[in-house]
């Protein structure tokens, strides 16, 4: 019997991590996992809302949001992009915690004929995989093992900090000895670098988007590490952690004279290729700007 939650995409899955959301799709109904998208829904604020509008404004983003995903019903509202979560879950915790916040966040929704009360349960998605789905009806879809490829699994800081570790983020890992994504990665067959060292470390997010000389240290650490360990790819559940360290690749080698040409995935996509899926349709391979051959024919 499938599992049913409200989800909500997010802006990155329009565009720079659109493979994310595609590979997503793919392989969750294998795992009994059913999805129904908020309807008409908006950019949660995460990466632009605060630059110069404020808190209300931004949390008014989130607020309808959660309203419109409450149509859907009381299923848990879940996201795969940490930045929406983040914000979501903060948002819909202070609600249900703040009286007065309420009121007021509903004094604005009202201009649009619509309330929030804080009842749904936000949730990413790699915590429902962990908690709901469990790692071992992944396994039981493998058909293509992604045998002899090597990959770091970089969560990046936001997946995991600071609810990952709390009753209502669902208990799932820690920020500081994190296991999920080696799991994840295990699972399809390829082979986790264990002694990763930048599991958790920030590549910049949005400040690579306008500032990326401020930046580039960060994700040329990761890419150092990785690339020392023998990783064959990077893989991540973060669609901006994605997107900075697959496309500045380039200017990283310009900048500090290295020649890293390494892919950045998202774990999904290796499923997708592990299920025996269709590398393009399915796991979105063919969205990667750096060659994913490697990857690609291990599942064959």
């Amino acid at each position: 019997m499938s599992k049913k939650y409200t989800f909500y995409p997010g802006c990155a899955s329009q565009g720079t991590g659109k493979h994310l959301d595609t590979s997503l799709r793919a392989v969750l109904p294998k795992l009994g996992v059913e999805l129904k998208d908020v309807s008409d829904w908006n950019c949660c604020g995460a990466s632009i809302g605060h630059v110069q509008q404020g808190h209300l404004p931004t949390v008014a983003l989130t607020a309808r949001n959660l309203s419109r995903a409450r149509d859907n019903g009381p299923e848990d509202f879940v996201t795969g992009c940490p930045a929406c979560y983040l914000n979501s879950h903060y948002f819909n915790e202070q609600v249900r915690e703040d009286t007065a916040f309420k009121t007021e966040i509903n004094e604005v929704l009202g201009a649009a004929g619509r309330t929030y009360d804080g009842s749904l349960h936000v949730r990413h998605i790699c915590e429902v995989l962990v908690n709901d789905v469990g790692i071992d009806a992944v396994k039981a879809n493998v058909k293509t093992p992604l045998k002899g490829v090597k990959v770091a699994g970089y969560i990046g800081c936001q997946t995991l900090r600071p609810f990952a570790g709390t009753e209502r983020g669902g208990q799932y890992d820690t920020y500081e000895e994190p296991k999920f994504l080696d799991t994840f990665i295990e699972a399809s067959g390829a082979t986790p670098i264990a002694d990763f060292k930048f599991k958790t470390s920030c590549c910049g997010g949005a400040v690579s988007a306008v500032s990326p000389d401020k930046t580039l240290h960060l994700m040329a650490g990761i890419l150092k590490d990785a690339t020392e360990k023998g990783a064959d790819a990077i893989c991540t559940p973060c669609a901006l952690c994605q997107t900075n360290v697959e496309i500045y690749q380039d200017m990283i080698n310009t900048a500090f004279g290295t020649h890293y040409k390494i892919p950045v995935v998202f774990y999904s996509q290796l499923w997708a290729l592990s299920f025996g899926m269709d590398p393009k349709k399915d796991a979105a391979m063919h969205q990667s700007l750096i060659p994913v051959d490697k990857i690609v024919n291990a599942a064959k």
